[in-house]
């Protein structure tokens, strides 16, 4: 497989996608925002308000979660979010830097202009991300390992650097969605989610078409075993990027026993696998329709 026929690929796939994006970059003109004009509180009360919807805690259903006063609840909610902010700060790291790699290739100059809106409006995310965590706590670790070098050609860690940027954006959307407007959650938790969303839904508009456009016009060029690990690759990422919910330190700074332990057990609730996939539905409708996905990531519910 040459670089030249590669590079026609991906032109090919992105020039599909002129409408869109010309029409998404124009939204995200019409629609600037300016991060570094909030106000902050100077200080938060982790037990006196949500900052997690009650049903989006990765304890819900949980024997632990039935056993807790409101007081409790609430403050295992504060940490929660501080874990979901933290997720997108490390999320938006990996993908800002990703598409500053991109920009400006030929391959991919019929999308470059999005693309600066792309990564100006994920860096303004992570102001508000990094601002909340920095400001009433602290930026969690992510416990994802990168391993240096890949086992995929250009053209497929193309692929998979749109792909898993949009099961990562959908996954997020989800709890964005749902927290913009619950009137429970404290005012700013629920701005930030509000916010988020709002942009968010022009990068999933792009995310889902790119992906399946893409997986159309190139992956044909791959090969059966090339296409069964890249699907093999993607269905680890789904669970990869779950996994990351549970979070040890969220329960060690809640207080809780065995942090570890419970991580586990919370995973393995069956309330908890029903929230996973119902949260994990839109992306994966995306990935089967396209027929990126013959089977679902069984091992993330």
């Amino acid at each position: 497989m040459s670089g030249t026929e590669a590079a026609g690929r991906l032109r090919e796939a992105v020039a599909s996608l002129d409408d869109t994006v010309d029409r998404l970059a124009s939204q995200s003109r019409r629609h600037y925002h300016n991060p570094y004009e909030a106000a902050w509180p100077p200080a938060v009360d982790p037990e006196g308000s949500w900052y997690t919807a009650p049903e989006l805690s990765s304890l819900y259903g949980t024997p632990l979660w039935d056993g807790l006063a409101e007081p409790a609840r609430r403050r295992l909610s504060f940490f929660e979010a501080v874990n979901f902010f933290s997720l997108n700060i490390h999320g938006e790291k990996t993908l800002m830097a990703g598409l500053a790699s991109r920009l400006y290739r030929p391959d991919l100059a019929g999308i470059a202009d999005y693309l600066h809106h792309f990564l100006d409006e994920e860096n303004k995310h992570s102001v508000y991300f990094g601002g909340f965590c920095r400001r009433y706590a602290r930026v969690y670790r992510s416990r994802q390992v990168q391993f240096p070098g890949s086992p995929f050609t250009a053209e497929q860690d193309d692929f998979l650097f749109f792909a898993k940027t949009m099961i990562f954006e959908e996954i997020v959307d989800y709890y964005n969605a749902r927290q913009a407007k619950d009137a429970r959650l404290h005012p700013l938790a629920r701005f930030i989610n509000s916010y988020h969303h709002a942009e968010e839904t022009r990068h999933l508009v792009f995310g889902r078409r790119l992906t399946a456009r893409l997986w159309e016009v190139c992956a044909p060029a791959w090969g059966a075993e090339a296409r069964e690990s890249i699907r093999e690759y993607l269905r680890a990422f789904v669970v990869m990027a779950w996994r990351e919910y549970y979070n040890p330190d969220v329960y060690a700074d809640c207080g809780f026993d065995d942090p570890w332990s419970l991580a586990e057990r919370a995973w393995q609730a069956a309330p908890q696998q029903a929230h996973r996939r119902a949260a994990s539905t839109r992306c994966l409708g995306v990935l089967r329709a396209a027929g990126v996905f013959d089977k679902d990531p069984a091992d993330a519910f």
